[in-house]
Parts: C-alpha cells; structure tokens; sequence
C-alpha cells in the first residue's frame, strides 16, 4: 500500500493591518483595479469563504508566549477546514506554520477525514504511519511534538475571509478577514455543542498582505493614503487571550 507524501510548502513575507469596516471597503474597492478575486471566493454566493482552524499548544503554552513575545525562530500546528461541519466529508489540512526571522513559513499535508481521530488521540496517533510516510515532514514532525512537547489541542478559530491575488508577476495576496470568533475546543467538528463562540476584534477587518519579494508601487501609495499602520496581528494569540488561556485564570 503506498502511504501519502504529498505536502504543500509556502514561503513569504506576511504584513497585518487592523481596519474598522469602512476603511477597509474603501481600500477594497481601491486594489480591485490591480487584483482580483481568489477563484475560490469567486465562485461563493458572498464572495468570501469560510475558514476554521484547531490551533494545538504546549501545556504551558509556550507557542503562545513565543508569539505574545516575537520569538524570531518559532512554528506551531494547526488543523484547518473550510466547514464548519462534518456532515460532506470535509477537506481537512494539517498544517505546521512557523516563522524564521522576517519570513514565514507554511507546510501542509490533505489529512483524510476518516484519519482525523488519529490526530486528536494519543493512544492512536502513530497509526497515521500506517498511511502517511515517513518521509511526510508535517506528519513526522506533528508526531514527534506531541510526544516530545505534548502538543494538544487548544483554541478554535472561525472567520470569513475574502482573498484577492496579482492579476499579473509574482505573488502578491491580500485577504479582508471578518467576523472572528473563537471558542475553547479539542475537535475542529462539535457534535455534542460544548463549544461557545466569544467576538474577536468587533467591527474590525484583519488586512492580510503575503507577498514573496517586494510591496507593489500602488499598495505602497494605499499605506501612505489610509495611514496604515503595520501590526503583529495573531488570530491564534487574539483566541487563546479571549478565552483566558496563556494566564493565571485559564483552566
């Protein structure tokens, strides 16, 4: 039986705006003239797609005070979907997300949905061997964090997210997130409605700007114009402070 290698790696450079509403509709009508829509928003009815991620820390939530104290060199897993639902079979990634210095990092692995209890329980994680080689850097190394670090399960993480990219030349993505919210949680799926949902960031767009080498001319002008002011906005971080992880209250 041939076991699963394939893994997606992104590299670049990652800016974060925190915007009230307004400001970001009139930034958004201005780079519809440089960029359009992501093909996977542009087939949704609103334009604009669902993400959910489980995000996993340490017991003593150290990826969170890595974050909270702009460590250079750090990376964390996180489980990512595009519903909020287990009834269709989701697509379901896992992802190791780090950062080196002044460039982040991301690689993923597709998880099959039957596989994601493996994930999640211990006592069955090394069966992911069984179907994952080796050889699967995301896999191998999830493994070893879990078992090393006792990476668990933490914060769940919901928004919607409207991404647009360079109609022409080299990567350059920018990404409208709204609507965060985010609960305690140990599955990325409730079935047994545990979960409770808390507002992040009320009445504002995080402003997500990827790109590999340089700032476009015209983007640089829409900094100066709106003031824009360059942040470390972490939906990870803004999710476990919501929900009293990372302090002395948290359970």
């Amino acid at each position: 039986m041939s076991k699963i290698n394939k893994t997606e790696s992104f590299s670049r450079y990652e800016f974060k705006f925190l915007l009230n509403h307004k400001k970001a509709k009139q930034i958004e009508s201005e780079i519809k003239n440089f960029m359009v829509l992501d093909d996977n928003a542009e087939k949704k009815k609103n334009k604009k797609y669902f993400v959910r991620s489980l995000y996993f820390d340490t017991p003593d939530y150290s990826n969170f005070y890595e974050k909270v104290d702009g460590i250079k060199i750090r990376k964390k897993f996180r489980i990512r979907s595009y519903s909020n639902s287990s009834k269709k079979n989701p697509i379901i990634f896992l992802e190791m997300k780090g950062r080196k210095n002044q460039k982040t990092y991301k690689l993923r692995t597709q998880i099959l949905y039957k596989h994601l209890d493996y994930l999640l329980d211990k006592n069955k994680l090394m069966l992911l061997l069984n179907f994952y080689s080796k050889k699967n850097k995301v896999i191998n190394d999830f493994i070893y964090e879990s078992f090393k670090k006792k990476i668990e399960p933490k914060i769940l993480v919901d928004y919607h997210r409207r991404p647009y990219i360079n109609k022409f030349g080299l990567l350059f993505r920018l990404t409208f997130d709204t609507d965060l919210k985010s609960s305690k949680g140990s599955s990325i799926f409730d079935t047994k409605n545990k979960y409770n949902f808390k507002d992040c960031v009320a009445g504002k767009t995080i402003l997500e700007l990827k790109f590999e080498r340089s700032i476009q001319p015209w983007f640089h002008r829409i900094i100066q114009n709106y003031n824009l002011m360059r942040l470390s906005v972490s939906k990870f971080a803004i999710g476990m402070e919501q929900n009293g992880y990372g302090s002395e209250t948290s359970n």
